[in-house]
């Protein structure tokens, strides 16, 4: 008979929102020291809980602003909540896409070390140091070149360049999108170290520590990558790249956006705002001053998201992915749909299917709430749903001025978005149940 503990441990999702609910929760407390804020008086519990939140689901909306409102200590504890919903989501995840995979049978080793009270599990301690050796690494390379940059180019003290370096790769590889500014990096709009090196570390952590990994290993072989490889980078490249064009043509007239810099300014400019909504969250461009277009381009990559098993949120790269290829195979009258040289499950199909609804349905039912609990537009409104589903932590500018209701499900939206596609992802390659007997079949008519 398997103990308490075991039984607990065979449904990863209760460990996960527990865990995540018990971070939250102490972020929150934390933030309503008066230690925290520079009036010397404890934070609004509301705003607390928000920032609390956004930080550990790695999203970056805030009520507040975060360099004015907070102090050092403040600053450092939305930090610290970053790091530990940053490095807990892709060490959970990347254990999960293992465990779906049918790499490291983690379920049955976890209920054995539970049962014999051990604590050798050689395969998930290799993956769980990687994944923070990955991260630390990258975050200290932003930081050096941050650090860098500050020091060099701005005439900050030493001191102040390590701190800001540190905070904003921190921030920037677990695409929380929080800035130590009020108007976030818009300042650096035309500054490749600045702008590159956030937008790099946001790309690096958001495509995942499986892909990462992978590409490490044989980034010389495509022919070699797995299908997730595959439709990871693909799907990654292709999303930059439109969404660089599009912001391009869109905004390269407005004077309020694009149209006040150069060439190489705008190109940057550009391909940072498309980076961004990959679930990172900074902006370098007034995002109030864009036009409805760019918005709506906006809310599509904030949507999809970035890759599994990494810090970016969405519905990810790869649901997207397997969904243009189940459209094209129907569209071809093909019985199976191929990847390559591989086949794609039946389960997998319904999963990407079941999530691209779920996901649908809650950014529809939240935006009528908020419609109803605010007087802003649709297109504000639909704005900032969409990054609180999918943590993108980018804000057309109301995020303040939703009141308590609105920011109440707004908080609801960003633990359901960060939690929400990782719990329910692998519930569903996790469930199976055997059916003994088939139903005769009949024909619906569809569309």
């Amino acid at each position: 008979m398997l103990s308490p503990l075991s039984a607990r441990f065979r449904h990863p999702a209760q460990v996960v929102v527990a865990g995540f609910g018990v971070a939250i929760a102490i972020g929150t407390a934390l933030l309503m020291l008066p230690v925290a804020t520079t009036s010397g008086e404890p934070a609004d519990w509301v705003a607390a809980l928000f920032t609390a939140t956004s930080a550990v689901c790695v999203t970056g909306l805030a009520v507040v602003d975060t360099e004015s409102h907070w102090t050092v200590f403040g600053e450092l504890v939305i930090a610290g909540l970053v790091q530990v919903g940053g490095l807990g989501i892709m060490t959970l995840a990347t254990l999960f896409t293992l465990l779906v995979s049918g790499r490291l049978g983690l379920r049955a080793r976890i209920v054995a070390q539970a049962e014999t009270k051990t604590l050798s599990m050689s395969d998930v301690r290799k993956v769980v140091l990687k994944v923070v050796l990955f991260s630390l690494l990258c975050e200290a390379v932003a930081a050096a070149v941050l650090t860098g940059r500050f020091l060099i180019g701005y005439g900050e003290s030493f001191g102040r360049s390590v701190y800001l370096g540190v905070f904003h790769a921190v921030t920037s590889f677990n695409n929380a999108g929080f800035a130590l500014w009020p108007d976030n990096l818009m300042r650096f709009v035309a500054d490749p170290w600045i702008c590159l090196t956030i937008a790099f570390a946001c790309i690096l952590g958001g495509l995942g520590f499986p892909v990462v990994f992978e590409l490490a290993r044989s980034w010389r072989h495509p022919r070699r990558w797995t299908v997730l490889t595959r439709i990871t980078v693909g799907v990654t490249l292709a999303l930059l790249a439109l969404g660089t064009l599009v912001f391009l043509v869109t905004e390269w007239r407005n004077p309020r956006t694009l149209g006040a810099l150069d060439d190489p300014a705008k190109v940057l400019a550009a391909f940072f705002t498309a980076t961004m909504p990959r679930s990172a969250g900074f902006n370098a461009l007034d995002i109030s001053q864009m036009y409805p277009s760019s918005w709506l381009t906006t809310d599509l990559l904030m949507f999809i998201g970035g890759g599994s098993a990494g810090t970016a949120g969405g519905i990810k790269v790869t649901t997207i992915g397997l969904l243009a290829f189940v459209v094209w195979a129907e569209m071809r009258g093909e019985g199976r749909v191929n990847i390559g040289h591989r086949s794609l499950p039946d389960t997998t199909q319904r999963q990407a299917v079941t999530i691209t609804a779920l996901g649908v349905a809650l950014v529809g039912v939240a935006t009528y709430a908020l419609l109803a609990l605010t007087p802003h537009g649709l297109d504000e409104v639909l704005f900032e749903v969409i990054s609180a589903f999918g943590t993108a932590g980018l804000s057309t500018g109301i995020t303040a001025s939703v009141g308590t209701a609105g920011h109440l499900l707004l908080i609801v939206l960003m633990f359901v978005g960060r939690i929400g596609p990782l719990t329910l992802g692998s519930a569903l390659a996790l469930n199976r149940r055997a059916r003994h007997y088939e139903l005769p079949e009949e024909r619906v008519i569809v569309g």
